[in-house]
């Protein structure tokens, strides 16, 4: 599953939270940080930091996680550069300022199974002029199990994943869904 972790010390205790790339949150398929408990997925209290400051969030084309500014007026600084609008790519290690607070990636883990295309074989049929031919049966249908609910989702959905939990389904196991007609 993809996910990172993302660490920071607050009112005199360390904190850490796993962002997942599906996942529940105020706004679909990112993680909001800031001050305002209605807008953001993890609330800080410093009051250097906007009340909803930054986004992370998952590229699945680019296989990344990325952090967006949501506050131009107060951009965070990532790595000791300010990001004054746009998106910057994470990576393990990297430390954000938001205001005055200090966050911390500490570990990012990335799916790298690949997607398992399953492909029905093509029979050629064998022309005997004395057997009398059956007709050919439907060709089935294959869907993924999610892990965690499993509900079957059809293949499309490999890349965004479970429409119902958020599971990543790239190791989803594929299964028999029906013949198709």
């Amino acid at each position: 599953m993809n996910a990172l972790t993302l660490q920071w010390h607050e009112a005199g205790i360390n904190r850490a939270k796993q962002i997942y790339a599906q996942q529940l949150s105020k706004n679909i398929g990112t993680c909001r940080i800031g001050r305002d408990p209605v807008r953001c997925d993890i609330v800080l209290t410093h009051p250097t930091v906007s009340g909803l400051h930054i986004e992370i969030f998952f590229d699945p084309q680019k296989q990344c996680f990325y952090l967006r500014n949501l506050r131009e007026p107060n951009p965070p600084q990532v790595d000791g550069k300010p990001l004054l609008k746009g998106e910057i790519p994470l990576s393990e290690g990297s430390i954000i300022y938001l205001g005055q607070q200090l966050l911390q990636v500490t570990a990012i883990s990335i799916d790298s199974i690949p997607a398992t295309i399953i492909v029905q074989p093509q029979v050629q049929p064998v022309h005997h002029h004395h057997i009398k031919l059956q007709p050919t049966q439907p060709n089935p249908v294959y869907g993924l199990e999610c892990s965690k609910c499993h509900k079957i989702s059809p293949p499309e959905n490999l890349q965004i994943g479970c429409p119902w939990c958020g599971t990543s389904l790239a190791a989803a196991v594929s299964v028999l869904v029906a013949p198709s007609h």
